[in-house]
């Protein structure tokens, strides 16, 4: 029997109740395809500030280093906002990321059948919408050097190599040619240098894969073709900041930020979490969507080989739609029964199990 390590990274907030409820499934799924997950659980975010004071320790580092894939919750919350930019929850996402070499950040959007009503866009517009965000997680302005703050004067510095371009086209590309081979290049080169480079490094990735189309679109403009048009999208390939904002655009396409995973990879390690934050303000009331983490789920699965497995989630998750089963932030939308955080787990759970 195959046994994999697992880091299991809960956070804050929500975080606790969708990693347990992901668990769950992966626990049905694994008992019936004949394979062993072992979780060493580690904290993060607040929780680890709280213990350590330190939001990413050493000791969570070297335990996702030492295992096949990490499963991450959420992190965050206002009981730590005021403290210093070091010790900030965030400040430790960014630090494990960039420990664990995790570079690419890929995002799936994908219209449930069953939820092509939740969306604020009309349903012909939606239905059938099966993109990929593919982010540059690890450059740009958000780790660009220097940057500073005055009282009067601020200032952060937009930055990419040639290597850091070329590595995360190459996974763009790589995933298109997966799907349906077409990739999208999101930039600002009409004003930003850093962007020109960005395209012209992307061109000559391109080249390599001649089977791949290839557009480039100005951000401003690919913001608004995402909701005018979202299946013309198969890959999107952009930076950090960009990426950070259409992939959130893109989940609101689908109908609920608690239905989008992501897989960060890049490194030996992957690392897999929904795109949506610790949300605070509903922790510890069974309310949060768990889907976009089981789904996260999922993506591990794949990545670990397990293919099978990652097909039962997505089946079992949609054999549940079907039958009217909905959290509350979709409940509005041909809900039958609304439904706990646990219950939903322990429903897919039992799906996946068939």
């Amino acid at each position: 029997m195959k046994n994999y390590k697992i880091a299991v990274l809960k956070g804050d907030g929500i975080g606790p109740e969708i990693v347990n409820e992901a668990i769950k499934v992966l626990d049905a799924v694994a008992d019936k395809e004949g394979f062993n997950l072992e979780y060493n659980e580690y904290l993060i975010g607040g929780s680890a500030v709280d213990v350590f004071d330190n939001p990413c320790p050493d000791e969570t580092i070297k335990g996702c280093l030492n295992s096949d894939a990490v499963l991450f919750g959420s992190i965050g919350g206002p009981k730590w906002d005021n403290l210093p930019k070091e010790k900030r929850p965030e400040t430790g996402l960014l630090k494990l990321r960039k420990s664990l070499g995790l570079f690419a950040n890929i995002r799936p959007a994908i219209i449930f059948d069953e939820l092509v009503n939740a969306s604020t866009l009309k349903p012909e517009v939606i239905k059938g919408v099966d993109l990929e965000v593919v982010r540059e997680l690890t450059g740009g302005i958000y780790f660009g050097e220097p940057r500073e703050k005055t009282e009067n004067v601020a200032f952060n510095t937009m930055i990419y190599t040639r290597e850091e371009i070329e590595r995360i086209a190459e996974v763009a590309f790589e995933e298109a040619m997966k799907r349906k081979r077409k990739v999208t290049s999101v930039d600002k080169a009409n004003v930003l240098e850093v962007s020109e480079l960005w395209r012209e490094v992307v061109e000559e990735v391109h080249k390599r894969y001649p089977l791949v189309e290839l557009e480039h679109m100005y951000v401003d403009n690919a913001a608004m073709q995402l909701i005018r048009n979202p299946k013309q999208f198969d890959v999107i390939l952009t930076g950090n900041i960009f990426g950070d904002i259409l992939s959130d655009e893109a989940s609101m396409i689908v109908g609920s930020i608690g239905l989008l995973p992501s897989a960060s990879i890049g490194g030996k390690v992957g690392l897999f979490e929904p795109i949506h934050g610790s949300a605070p303000d509903i922790a510890g009331q069974g309310i949060a969507n768990p889907i976009a983490t089981i789904l996260s789920a999922a993506m591990m699965l794949n990545f670990l080989g397990e293919e099978n497995g990652a097909k039962r989630i997505q089946n079992a998750i949609k054999e549940v739609l079907a039958k009217g089963y909905r959290t509350k932030d979709i409940a509005s939308f041909d809900a039958k029964e609304v439904v706990t955080t646990e219950e939903m787990g322990s429903l897919i759970a039992e799906h996946a199990s068939k």
